[in-house]
């Protein structure tokens, strides 16, 4: 069996998006399925990470990149008044006006390529992995000039992503478009993937012809071997990721402060300067360390190497309770205790508190979140915290392997 995996996030490009595509090619060769790729010559991520392997038994291929590079406009936009904001927003327009992303154009050439790979090769199934939302164009335009079978493969929600800010006419505007592709991807893909419940659940109420299934993101335990936890002087709580959209690190700041702990939480990735200037007015001090992104071998040794992990989801006007994103699985991995800040009663804070893996408080809750951070110094004080126990049952249930094999039998059951 051959298959084609079209994904827009891969190696070199850096961040958390890569791992579920890049994982997929290198587990599925060593199952039987001929893998192939096809990604981005150079879409000028915003992160690179020149560190991660590109798997030896996948054939990865590359289109060349039409479309803007990578860019953060909220940074671009802070603190800018009067004609320098002006300017800046007329400058980003072109990026905006492009739907359903910035990333469509990519499409132009991604779409040729893919269907001479298909015909060269012999595809039998085409996985198209979102975000962006626009690579599904992709699946599409295949499927209809070869009759290839299609994988959607969703990782956001296809009609309201947790993160945007929906208030904005212009997201309620997008979001309309995101629906048109939605509905394409019902009206024909072979099969559906979703990393989510909700997702599934919202795909399902569109009447899709093919088969929908769930299939999480995974823990990538061996990823994790040879680095070590050494007990630090002070309670560690290490958040890593970069922070967009409705994710908030204020309230947990606020409880940092209000704690009284001798403690210190660790940024890792890019972190807006409008909450930077909000925490700076706190005068947390030593309390709070801000690294800049790096990549993803120093994010494991320092998520590693931690008392605790911060985990952020917004509840987002409820959007946020069926979201179960890779951090939640990577932290699993990292086998630390985590404070998780998620909707209560949510997908993300059911799992953690089934494993027995950490303390869950809703993000905005400052007092919840203060009592948090003060039990876990209290127990580091009088005994450390360990490492997170988890059986070799919750260990197969949620590790990469055990998904990309449901993945698996599901491309075979479509050949």
């Amino acid at each position: 069996m051959k298959v084609l995996l079209v994904s827009f996030y891969f190696p070199p490009a850096g961040g958390g998006g890569v791992q579920r595509p890049l994982k997929l090619a290198q587990y599925l060769p060593g199952l039987g399925i001929e893998t192939h790729v096809l990604a981005p010559d150079d879409p000028q991520w915003i992160h690179r990470d020149e560190g991660l392997r590109v798997p030896t038994q996948a054939w990865v291929h590359r289109a060349r990149y039409l479309g803007p590079g990578g860019r953060r406009p909220a940074e671009e936009l802070h603190g800018k008044q009067g004609l320098a904001r002006i300017t800046t927003q007329a400058r980003l327009f072109g990026r905006r006006a492009l739907v359903p992303d910035e990333n469509v154009p990519w499409s132009l050439t991604a779409i040729p390529a893919a269907i001479r790979l298909v015909r060269r090769h012999g595809i039998d199934v085409v996985i198209t992995t979102s975000p962006p939302n626009s690579i599904h164009l992709v699946g599409a335009a295949v499927k209809r000039a070869t009759g290839a079978r299609w994988v959607a493969d969703l990782r956001d929600s296809a009609v309201a992503h947790v993160h945007r800010r929906s208030e904005s006419a212009a997201v309620r505007a997008k979001e309309k478009v995101d629906l048109g592709v939605a509905k394409l991807v019902a009206r024909s893909a072979d099969a559906i993937v979703c990393v989510a419940d909700f997702i599934a659940d919202e795909v399902r109420a569109l009447g899709p012809r093919g088969a929908v299934a769930t299939i999480p993101n995974g823990s990538d335990f061996d990823d994790f071997d040879g680095l070590d936890y050494t007990p630090g002087e002070r309670l560690r709580i290490t958040h890593t990721g970069s922070f967009f959209g409705k994710r908030d690190p204020r309230p947990f700041l606020q409880a940092l402060h209000d704690a009284g702990v001798d403690a210190t939480a660790r940024f890792l990735g890019d972190f807006r300067s409008a909450d930077r200037e909000w925490a700076r007015r706190l005068d947390l001090g030593e309390k709070l360390e801000l690294i800049p992104y790096a990549p993803r071998a120093t994010s494991l040794a320092l998520q590693r190497d931690s008392e605790a992990l911060l985990l952020l989801i917004p509840d987002a006007g409820g959007r946020g309770q069926g979201v179960l994103s890779g951090k939640v699985f990577e932290y699993l991995a990292a086998r630390r205790p985590i404070l998780a800040a998620v909707p209560p009663g949510g997908a993300a804070a059911e799992l953690i508190l089934a494993a027995g893996a950490g303390v869950v408080a809703a993000p905005d809750d400052v007092d919840g979140l203060r009592e948090a951070i003060v039990e876990l110094d209290r127990r580091f004080r009088s005994g450390g915290l360990p490492d997170v126990d988890l059986s070799d049952e919750w260990i197969d249930r949620v590790s990469r392997l055990s998904r990309v094999e449901e993945t698996a039998e599901l491309l075979r059951a479509l050949a």
